[in-house]
C-alpha cells in the first residue's frame, strides 16, 4: 500500500523529480550576481516528435535543436507498436541521439494511442489489469529515454465506455493509476493527467475533473498537465486555470484552439505565459500541433518564435 501525503507535501516529491534541471541559469554578467538570484526562471520549449511527420529521429533533433527547442516530448507509437517491443539497446540509443542534439527527452506523450486491448476507464477488471502494467512499461520506458513525465491524454482509451458512469469511470481510473504508482516512485517518472475537450474526449474534459482524479489518486507522483487547445474549451479564462491549479501543475503543452501552433491562430500567448511567470512555473512549455497546414518547418520555427516574444514582453 503507497503511503499517503498531507498537502503540503504533495508536490514535494514530484517537484524534486521534475526539478533536476539539466538547464542551468545563464551566467550572470560579472558584478550582476545579486540580481541573477532574483531573475525569473527561463522558460524552457520542448517540442513533440510527432511534429516531425516521420522523419528520423535524428534530423528531427537536429532541426528541434536549430529552432532553439531544450527538448523533445516522445509519443511512444512513433517508435514502436509497443515499447515492450524497443530493446534495452536501442532505448539507450534513442537518448544518446537525442541527448546528442543538447536536447533532453521531457518524457511521453499519446501513451496509448494506436494501441489495443488497453483502456483506462473499462468496467473489465482484466482490461484495468493490463492497462497498469502497460502504463508501469511506460513509465520504465520514459526513464530509460531520459524522460520524467508521463502524460496521460489518449481520448479513445479513457472514453465511458456503454453503461459506464462518471462516477465510476473515476473510480476505475483511480485504480488503475494507484496501481502504478510503486512503478512511477521507482522510475522518478511524474504521471501528468491532462483534461481534454468535450469534442474529443467523454471523460476528464476540464481541469477541475482533473483535479478530482488527482486528489482520488493522492500521491505526488500523480499531478496535472494542462493544454491551452483543451482549456480554450472552458469557460474560465486559461491564465485564471494556471493560477487556480499552480500547485499541481507539472507540465504545459502550447497550441493555438485551431490545431496548430502557438501563434498561429488568435489565441494571445503573453497573458498565458505572464500567468506561468506569476506562479514560477518550472516545468517545460511543450508545443503540440495537430494541424500541420503551414508544413512542418515553419510551424517548428514560428512557433517557438513567437513564444519567445510573447515572453520577451513579461
Amino acid at each position: 500500500m503507497m503511503p499517503r501525503y498531507p498537502r503540503r507535501q504533495f508536490l514535494g516529491i514530484a517537484a524534486a523529480a521534475l526539478a533536476q534541471t539539466r538547464f542551468p541559469l545563464p551566467e550572470s554578467r560579472a558584478g550582476d550576481e545579486a540580481a541573477a538570484k532574483t531573475a525569473p526562471r527561463p522558460f524552457r520549449y520542448a517540442i513533440c516528435n510527432e511534429t516531425f511527420e516521420g522523419w528520423p529521429l535524428e534530423r528531427a533533433c537536429a532541426f528541434a535543436a536549430e529552432c532553439g527547442y531544450a527538448g523533445l516530448e516522445l509519443a511512444p507509437f512513433t517508435l514502436a507498436n509497443r515499447v515492450t517491443d524497443v530493446p534495452t539497446q536501442r532505448r539507450s540509443a534513442i537518448r544518446r541521439t537525442i541527448e546528442k542534439a543538447g536536447l533532453v527527452a521531457v518524457g511521453l506523450h499519446w501513451l496509448l494511442a494506436k494501441t489495443t486491448g488497453y483502456h483506462l476507464t473499462s468496467p473489465d477488471v482484466e482490461v484495468r489489469r493490463r492497462t497498469a502494467e502497460y502504463l508501469a512499461e511506460l513509465a520504465r520506458f520514459c526513464a530509460d529515454v531520459g524522460g520524467q513525465v508521463l502524460v496521460f491524454g489518449s481520448p479513445k482509451q479513457r472514453d465511458l465506455l456503454p453503461g459506464v458512469t462518471p462516477e465510476e469511470a473515476m473510480g476505475f481510473a483511480t485504480e488503475v493509476i494507484r496501481r502504478i504508482l510503486p512503478a512511477l516512485e521507482k522510475t522518478r517518472v511524474v504521471l501528468a493527467i491532462e483534461p481534454l475537450a468535450p469534442e474529443t474526449t467523454t471523460f476528464i474534459t476540464t481541469a477541475e475533473q482533473g483535479m478530482e482524479l488527482v486528489r482520488r489518486v493522492d500521491s505526488p507522483w500523480c499531478c496535472l498537465h494542462l493544454d491551452c487547445r483543451a482549456m480554450a474549451s472552458e469557460t474560465v479564462p486559461i491564465p485564471e486555470l494556471l493560477r487556480r491549479h499552480r500547485r499541481h501543475l507539472v507540465h504545459f503543452h502550447a497550441n493555438d484552439p485551431s490545431g496548430q501552433g502557438p501563434g498561429f491562430g488568435k489565441l494571445d500567448f503573453v497573458p498565458i505565459l505572464r500567468a506561468l511567470r506569476e506562479i514560477e512555473y518550472r516545468g517545460w512549455i511543450s508545443v503540440e500541433v495537430f494541424d500541420l497546414k503551414p508544413g512542418v518547418e515553419r510551424t517548428a520555427r514560428q512557433s517557438i518564435g513567437y513564444l519567445k516574444r510573447c515572453a520577451s514582453q513579461l
